[in-house]
């Protein structure tokens, strides 16, 4: 007789408001036409650069980071159909002792003639603009001796000429990234009906039978868990809160952190995006009542604050509790039955965004 390992979770389309939401998560992820367009694009990345002098045999680690390395990718901010991927190039002893503003520079200057539509030096990567609208970050680091794998410094600097707040700041993205899925474990019945949609979205039914059976071993973008999914349809929600915000908002990587501690197998989409709602809020309050700054580090490397540029303020992080508190209010009568359907999608379309919520109506 077979066994079944691990938690099997809930398939997100068997119930309605679920079923929504996971419509919604897939119309803002990463599409399966981009899919091995990213992941063949940093490999090519890194070859152009090890092809330049400056960094010939420079390169110890070129992996990714964020959201692209925890299968989370969704829509930047303000859009519907852009996507930022970040990639971490860990260098070599020859940029050892290097300042952090002459490190971006190097880089920049090697990716200058990358036959892409614009480089951009900023204030810690150097950002390369596909045509097709995908842009990917490359994140300059520096290997720190004797810590976790991958314990790294990474460049701030904001250019054009070196100032008093240029640093090198600490970072461990990829045993953030590990921490992450060690807490999110695959929840097969749900990441198979999910991948399954995925590739009928893309009118690849025909794959989609072929490959459901191979998600366990799927690595790249494939969502595989209800706290993942949450997490995509949370980040959703701020960037459609900020849209026309100026300044910083809540960090991507904040959100995987909560995602992270909140997650919790075999429960139902809306439930889960509530619990972890709910999590950030409670953190926030507890803060805000010291008068003090939400502070959350990294799990496993507690000098790389994911906090640092975010909040700026008291205000700042009670604003961003308020948000989560009405998408609660809004999710708990929903799933009470409590809202017309009229007013559900109208609701729906204030959180997450007119384009996106019309089209997961219409599947």
């Amino acid at each position: 007789m077979s066994m079944q390992h691990g938690p099997i979770g809930l398939n997100p389309f068997d119930d309605p408001l679920d079923r929504v939401l996971a419509e919604i998560a897939l119309s803002v992820q990463l599409p399966s036409s981009l899919h091995e367009k990213a992941k063949s694009r940093y490999e090519a990345v890194r070859s152009h650069l090890e092809a330049k002098t400056a960094f010939f045999d420079q390169i110890e680690h070129f992996y990714p980071q964020g959201s692209m390395a925890i299968d989370a990718t969704i829509s930047t901010r303000g859009t519907d159909d852009e996507y930022d991927l970040d990639i971490v190039s860990q260098l070599g002893g020859r940029f050892r002792g290097m300042a952090p503003l002459e490190i971006l520079t190097e880089l920049e200057a090697a990716l200058a003639d990358y036959p892409v539509q614009r480089v951009l030096r900023q204030t810690r990567c150097v950002t390369l603009f596909y045509s097709d609208k995908m842009h990917l970050d490359v994140t300059p680091s520096l290997r720190v001796q004797d810590t976790l794998d991958r314990e790294s410094l990474i460049t701030h600097a904001r250019g054009p000429r070196p100032s008093a707040d240029d640093r090198l700041v600490e970072m461990n993205a990829c045993g953030f990234a590990q921490w992450y899925v060690s807490r999110t474990p695959l929840e097969l019945r749900m990441a198979k009906e999910f991948h399954r949609r995925w590739l009928d979205q893309a009118h690849l039914a025909a794959r989609a039978d072929a490959d459901v059976d191979d998600v366990p071993d799927q690595c790249h973008f494939i969502v595989k868990n209800t706290a993942t999914l949450a997490l995509q349809l949370l980040k959703r929600f701020r960037n459609i809160r900020y849209t026309s915000y100026t300044g910083r908002i809540p960090p991507s990587v904040m959100l995987s952190y909560y995602a992270g501690i909140a997650a919790q197998p075999n429960m139902s989409l809306s439930a889960m995006l509530v619990r972890l709602a709910g999590w950030i809020i409670r953190d926030i309050e507890q803060a805000s009542i010291y008068r003090r700054l939400l502070h959350v580090a990294n799990p496993v490397c507690m000098a790389d604050v994911f906090t640092d540029r975010w909040p700026e303020s008291v205000a700042q992080q009670d604003e961003f509790a308020e948000h989560l508190r009405e998408l609660i209010r809004s999710l708990e009568a929903m799933r009470k039955g409590e809202v017309f359907p009229d007013n559900m999608m109208s609701t729906l379309r204030e959180n997450f965004g007119d384009r996106v919520v019309t089209r997961a109506a219409e599947e």
